[in-house]
Parts: structure tokens; C-alpha cells; sequence
């Protein structure tokens, strides 16, 4: 029984701003090693049986990404699933069900969000195994997570009566929202309840099933944008009338809420941590005697229990507790840690006043490489362009200004241009 790991590259990141954008989230960051967070994900998988190629579903904007990040650590992908508009996960789930019943109705989906650290790797291969074995009995299971504090972030999962003997598998008793600080540690000091971690073992034609008694009207948009879906060598462009006609409904409120055949893996020693804030990065970084986490040119004096990252120049902080710091290229984020949260705050005012650091960064991403701005004023600008390594850009004429290409690098692999425009 093949399974079809499915990659979802959804969701703009913005707890993670400055780094973390609208048009560059952080999926695609080197957070916590070498390899980006979606690489972090596609080569966990390499390690898990009768593994199929993934199915990465993301939007039209970010598929260069995916397809070159994949590209760069050597996984391949049997789709990767555009999405005309976000329908959240419900939706982009029945999608990749279908694609994968294509191949088997008897096909088992492994979900996984592009943007989670796991560290005990091998925890995670013997849990997706034990998933699999009651997936293919018709359980929709989901991982949940063994809680070491009462975090007020996450939802939660009851466990209900054990399915498997000794395996930590039980049926799902209640899905709990978000709780307040008294309940979460009410659930720590009872036990029996998990984090829910966004990870699901699913049979496809079971999904479809329950999918079509609690949420008919998903399961049919998918379907019939996924008929008049176009395909581009790996994309898989879903119809756009059809898809965007999908209710906005997460798997969990669309299904797993409701159906009787929901089940949970409990999970300990994951080292599982869904990065969604600074704090929480912070948390699993490696720190120095003073407490401190340092990534990148920092210096640091009479500082403790911090995150300072620098990306582009030196950071020197002095007399500092508790704080943090990220640098980049066009913007430097400076908060307390408990405050760390409130980031979004600074992203919906720059939403509003229309600037461009609510989605881009200085260095912008395009299918043929990259640019990025390195001086302007009146009457003229200077870019840095890099052409990747076989692409072109496309052929322009401008009436009203003047181009100007100064090529500063070229071996025979890549281009490297500076052009200055007035």
C-alpha cells in the first residue's frame, strides 16, 4: 500500500516577519539548518517506506520556489498543485485525494505542513508506520503531540479509548479549540491530551467519503476543478471558477470534528515545534552561557536570554534581557519576547500604509532568478540581477526611459548584471 506524502506550501508566515513574507514565507528560510523548512520536510520522507513522490499543493506565485527548492536537494514531485485562491486545507486535501485515488482508491495520504521542525526523526518514521496500519482499516488519524507545557497556542486532542494495544493509538474523544492558560494546564496536569500538530494519515477514498457526507459542496468543487484542471509539466493548475467556489473550511472543522472514524497517534520525543513566532524559534535555537541565541554578525555585551539575527551587516546590542532582534536587508524588528506575538500588528499596519515589506523582501524571487534594488533617487535606480544557470528574461522596450547593463560576472554556468535605469 503506496502512501502520497502531501506538502502543503500554504499561508503567508508573517508571525515571522521581517524574515517570514507575504510573497516569501518561511517554508522557504534556512530557519534551524542548512536546508529550507519545505527541504526539511521532503527529506524526512526519505525514510518511510513505500513512499510515493510527493504532492506539494501551493499558489501560482510560490511555484518556481517549491519546484527549485525541491530541485536543490533532489526530490521529485509527482504534482505540484496551483492554487488560483487560498480554500484552505479541507479543499487542497480532497484534492490531492483524488490525484492520488488515481493511481489507487486504496492510496493512503500523508499531510504535512511545509513549515513544522521535527528533530526525532526516527520517532517520527516508527509513528507514520503505526498511522498507516490503522489508515488502511478506515480511521482518519491525525498526530497529537505529547504536551511538555501548557501552551495556549495550539489546539488540542482528547484521547478516547485505545485502539492498539501498547502503541499509544486511540480514538479521537473531543477536538478542544485554543484554551486559556487554566484550562491548558488543567489538560497537562490530567493527561490523556495532545497538541494538535496538522499532520494527518488519511485513506484517500475514506477522506473523499466522510468529506461528502459533512462537506458535499467541497468535495464537489475539488472534484471538478481538478477535471478541468490544465497540466504544465509538474504543475497541475486547478480550474479557478470551480476551486474558488470550495467553502474556506480547514480539515479539521470540515471532517475531523465531526467523523466518527477519527484516531490519534500520541507522539513523545518528536522534537516537534511549529515555529510560529520568534519566541518559539528561540526556543529550540542553540544558546550560549548567557542564554543567548546569536545567529549570524552579532556582538553582543551584558545581554541575556535573547534571539539576535543578523542577515545582512553587523548587530551589536548591550545591556539587554529578554529581547528580540532580527535584522535584514530592509528592515530590523526589535521586540521583547513576551511581546514577540504582537509582530502581526506591525505586518497590518504596513498592509494598510501599502508598503512593499508586508510581502517582499529587497531581493526579489522571479522564475528566471532574482533582482534586487541597491541604490535610487532622482530620475534613476540600480538593480542587481542574477539569471539562473539556462533562463532568460523576457524582451522589453521602454519609451520613456533609459537601460543601462553593466555584466560584472559571467562564467559559463550563470549571469550576473547590474543594470541602472533613468
Amino acid at each position: 500500500m503506496h502512501i502520497h506524502p502531501v506538502i502543503l506550501c500554504g499561508g503567508s508566515g508573517t508571525r515571522l516577519w521581517p524574515m517570514s513574507r507575504g510573497g516569501y514565507p518561511k517554508q522557504y528560510l534556512k530557519l534551524t539548518g542548512e536546508n529550507t523548512l519545505i527541504q526539511q520536510t521532503a527529506l524526512r520522507l526519505r525514510a518511510i517506506k513505500d513512499m510515493s513522490s510527493s504532492i506539494v499543493v501551493t499558489n501560482t506565485e510560490q511555484r518556481f520556489l517549491v519546484a527549485e527548492q525541491l530541485r536543490e536537494v533532489k526530490v521529485e514531485s509527482s504534482a505540484i498543485v496551483l492554487e488560483p485562491t487560498s480554500r484552505n486545507t479541507a479543499a487542497a486535501i480532497a484534492v490531492s485525494a483524488l490525484l492520488a485515488m488515481r493511481d489507487s482508491p486504496e492510496s493512503l495520504l500523508l499531510v504535512l505542513p511545509s513549515d513544522h521542525v521535527i528533530t526525532g526523526e526516527a520517532v517520527f518514521v516508527k509513528a507514520v508506520e503505526s498511522a498507516a496500519q490503522i489508515a488502511k482499516d478506515g480511521y482518519l488519524v491525525t498526530f497529537g503531540i505529547a504536551p511538555t507545557e501548557p501552551h495556549t497556542g495550539y489546539g488540542y486532542i482528547r484521547a478516547g479509548a485505545e485502539l492498539v494495544k501498547g502503541e499509544k493509538v486511540f480514538a479521537v474523544d473531543s477536538f478542544v479549540e485554543k484554551p486559556d492558560v487554566v484550562s491548558a494546564g488543567r489538560f497537562l496536569a490530567d493527561g490523556g491530551y495532545y497538541w494538535n500538530s496538522g499532520m494527518f494519515m488519511l485513506k484517500a477514498s475514506t477522506y473523499m467519503e466522510e468529506l461528502r457526507r459533512y462537506e458535499p459542496e467541497i468535495a464537489l468543487q475539488a472534484e471538478l476543478s481538478l477535471n478541468a484542471a490544465q497540466r504544465d509539466h509538474d504543475f497541475v493548475r486547478l480550474d479557478a471558477q470551480t476551486f474558488s467556489a470550495c467553502p474556506n473550511i480547514s480539515v479539521d472543522h470540515a471532517v475531523m470534528e465531526k467523523t466518527k472514524r477519527a484516531a490519534v497517534v500520541a507522539v513523545s520525543d518528536l522534537g516537534w515545534n511549529d515555529i510560529g513566532s520568534w519566541t518559539a524559534l528561540a526556543d529550540i535555537a542553540e544558546r550560549n552561557a548567557q542564554d543567548n541565541a546569536l545567529i549570524g554578525d552579532v556582538l553582543t555585551d551584558a545581554v541575556t536570554n535573547s534571539y539576535i539575527r543578523a542577515e545582512h551587516r553587523l548587530v551589536a546590542a548591550i545591556g539587554l534581557d529578554n529581547v528580540v532582534i532580527v535584522e535584514t536587508a530592509d528592515a530590523v524588528l526589535v521586540a521583547h519576547r513576551d511581546k514577540a506575538q504582537d509582530v502581526k500588528k506591525i505586518v497590518a499596519q504596513l498592509n494598510e500604509m501599502g508598503r512593499h515589506e508586508f510581502v517582499t523582501h529587497r531581493r526579489v524571487v522571479r522564475p528566471w532568478g532574482s533582482y534586487e534594488g541597491i541604490d535610487s533617487g532622482d530620475r534613476f535606480q540600480v538593480k542587481r540581477i542574477v539569471v539562473s544557470p539556462g533562463a532568460q528574461l523576457s524582451l522589453q522596450m521602454h519609451h520613456h526611459r533609459a537601460e543601462h547593463w553593466i555584466v560584472v560576472k559571467a562564467p559559463h554556468w550563470s549571469r550576473t548584471a547590474t543594470r541602472k535605469s533613468s
